[in-house]
């Protein structure tokens, strides 16, 4: 189920296709929700954030009569931006390494920066698909695997479904036009593996109505 790989004919696959098998969508994190949602940089901008106003209050009360008084403000504000510096430079050469490669038999993720591998898993295996919406058009698809095949969570985070962590999920995290792929990816899964569940959404509780419902993935996913 997972190989590594050091050549690719095919961007985002360990070799050639089978014959027979096509591509039928192919796509990547994007970067900057990755980074908000995997690697929590605003939650971390906003504690830096929480420690420098205490720090400034805290130097203000005491006198704040020199340069002095303010060094430790200065040495938290450079801390928080090369933090959450290297946390956005580690979501974006994560996504620049993901691939995630949709065919009418399997899903395939290529993932790892610096250890890259590919993880294929066959349609057959794939029991239900969940679909996170968020509001900008981006969203999760957790993938539940049946049977007794199983993928570490640390070998897949953070392609990993959240708080999983017995029986992990893999995840095609952040990517665009979510409700459409995972339309397509339901709908694929149902061809290949009749009597699969069909994908479910949980919307976040901020995202606008735009009429996507179960009701339609399913009629969706049935087409």
């Amino acid at each position: 189920m997972i190989t590594e790989y050091e050549n690719e004919p095919i961007p985002g696959l360990p070799g050639f296709l089978p014959k027979g098998e096509r591509i039928l969508w192919q796509g990547s994190p994007q970067w900057r929700k990755l980074a908000a949602t995997a690697f929590h940089t605003r939650l971390i901008t906003g504690y830096f954030a929480l420690l420098v106003g205490l720090a400034v209050v805290n130097a203000l009360v005491q006198g704040g009569q020199s340069l002095g008084d303010f060094k430790g403000i200065a040495i938290t504000v450079v801390l928080g931006v090369i933090g959450v510096g290297l946390l956005n430079l580690i979501a974006w050469g994560t996504a620049r390494s993901t691939i995630y490669t949709l065919t009418d038999r399997r899903i395939v993720m290529r993932v790892g920066i610096a250890l890259p591998k590919c993880i294929n898993l066959p349609l057959g295996l794939i029991e239900s698909v969940d679909l996170l919406m968020r509001a900008d058009g981006t969203g999760d698809l957790p993938l539940k695997v049946k049977g007794s095949q199983r993928i570490g969570y640390a070998g897949l985070w953070p392609h990993a479904r959240p708080w999983h962590y017995q029986v992990p999920q893999p995840m095609l995290r952040s990517v665009a036009d979510a409700d459409n792929v995972a339309a397509l990816v339901a709908r694929t899964c149902l061809a290949a593996n009749p009597g699969s569940q069909i994908a479910t959404i949980e919307p976040l509780a901020n995202r606008p109505q735009t009429g996507f419902t179960e009701a339609r993935l399913a009629e969706s996913a049935a087409a």
